[in-house]
């Protein structure tokens, strides 16, 4: 039986910019952390080992969005669930929720074990292009990563429930906490103990299980949160369908940045310049860079989609609406900022991570091409977060899936081949301006469905 939430939830009773702001800032300052130790690990690789470490990092980034597709599979579908059934007051639907998530996190952490046994050895060399000393970097760096996985899909699951049941601001203080204690483990394992780009992801992996321990400990202790016996009262193995078809569009939507960074490494070997290096390990500081710049916006999307999901649970159309408006709003002024430091000072940053002057170079063209269009890529995020919220995975797949699947792959492949290797950059604000399309002729129809009910745009379509 679906019971309305009581007055407590704060997701429900708060003015929609209070209840915003309170939410999305801890998850700005979670995402923000998680993207200086991206950058500061990037700094320790490029000054304490070289350009090759930064190259092998960089290849390897296909990989890692992979992982972080997968841990999102899990999360976000559990997220848009699980908010939509807090809101709705149905706190033992939660709990079945939260237990499979468990379930299919470890499931899908063991396939990709599995699967990186079986072939692994192989796939560092073609990553690298032949065997060398590249090609054992990038086998060491993934055979820790892709053994910490389970750890990292289950933080995901965790970290997820935790947003979703009103306490982001403690998850900012232990992420504080949690991610000085991996700058600090980086140092020491890369700088100190000399373990190269193994000490970078085993000081990944340590952090993780840190993480993972607090917010474990956090649950035992929190009487409003879903409680840890909930994980073992209900089966591992139930609406694994449900969780994966609503968080199938933003995991497709890494992965396909996962399939546009490999096109990219792909063009670039295919171009077959002399200076491939040190051009790879400009894409990688790029990657790190932009990586950085895209997590505020993934932490305000994924604020409104707690926001959201518990409102649409509860029927608030309006606020949920309301707190679309903000969010969209709030990512463009903070995208165009982003561009204009990209455009003027990309070089600067570049000379941040290696001394190597070409190196520097080409992250500033590389930055200066690719976020041409960039203040597009904030809203769109927004609002297919907006649409998984809801319970409307093919509008969300739609804004999340398109660029990075189709757009890219295929623009990089077209600008190689006409333009050579040292262009296929143009591809991404291309594609940021045919994703911008495509987003307005979904809205178009949107608010046709809508018409005049006066619901929201979640109003049409939401499961309940």
């Amino acid at each position: 039986m679906s019971l309305r939430q009581s007055p407590e939830n704060r997701f429900l009773t708060a003015s929609p910019g209070r209840i915003f702001t309170v939410t999305a800032l801890p998850m700005i300052a979670i995402m923000g952390m998680n993207g200086v130790l991206g950058i500061v690990d990037a700094l320790f690789l490029g000054h304490f080992v070289g350009a090759e470490a930064m190259a092998a990092v960089g290849m390897t980034f296909p990989i890692l969005m992979l992982t972080i597709a997968l841990s999102t599979l899990v999360g976000g579908g559990m997220s848009s669930l699980l908010a939509r059934q807090l809101g709705a007051g149905n706190r033992d639907e939660a709990a079945v929720t939260f237990a499979a998530a468990h379930g299919l996190a470890l499931f899908m952490a063991s396939v990709l074990i599995l699967l990186f046994c079986i072939a692994g050895r192989g796939f560092s060399v073609h990553l690298a292009g032949s065997e060398g000393t590249i090609a054992d970097m990038v086998w060491v760096f993934l055979v820790i990563t892709l053994s910490g996985t389970p750890i990292q899909f289950l933080l995901a699951v965790h970290a997820d429930a935790c947003r979703n049941e009103g306490h982001a601001g403690t998850m900012a203080l232990m992420s504080l906490g949690v991610t000085l204690a991996n700058i600090v483990l980086n140092y020491v394992l890369v700088a100190r103990m000399e373990l190269g780009v193994a000490g970078s992801a085993l000081g990944t992996v340590l952090a993780q299980a840190l993480g993972l321990a607090l917010l474990i400990v956090l649950r035992r202790f929190m009487s409003d949160m879903l409680p840890l016996s909930s994980i073992w009262r209900h089966r591992w193995t139930g609406n694994w369908r449900g969780i994966a078809v609503l968080g199938a569009p933003l995991s497709l939507g890494f992965a396909g940045m996962a399939l546009s960074a490999a096109s990219v490494v792909v063009a670039l070997r295919f171009a077959a310049s002399a200076d491939y290096a040190k051009t790879i390990a400009a894409y990688g500081i790029a990657t790190r860079i932009f990586g950085f710049a895209f997590l505020p916006n993934m932490a305000v999307g994924m604020a409104m989609q707690s926001i959201v999901g518990h409102n649409v649970g509860a029927g608030l159309y309006a606020r949920s609406d309301a707190v679309l408006r903000i969010a969209a709003t709030t990512t463009l002024l903070y995208c165009v900022a982003v561009e204009a430091l990209f455009l003027s000072q990309g070089s600067l940053l570049g000379a941040f991570f290696v001394a190597d002057a070409a190196v520097t170079s080409a992250v500033g063209r590389i930055l200066r091409i690719m976020s041409a269009l960039y203040l597009f890529s904030g809203p769109i995020l927004v609002l297919g977060l907006y649409f998984q919220a809801v319970g409307q995975p093919a509008r969300a797949a739609v804004l999340t899936v398109v660029k990075p699947v189709l757009l890219v792959p295929l623009l990089v492949t077209a600008a190689t081949l006409l333009l050579g290797g040292h262009d296929v950059w143009f591809a991404y604000p291309t594609a940021d301006l045919l994703a911008a399309a495509v987003t307005v002729l979904l809205l178009v129809t949107a608010f046709k469905e809508r018409g005049n009910a006066g619901l929201g745009l979640a109003a049409k379509g939401v499961p309940r």
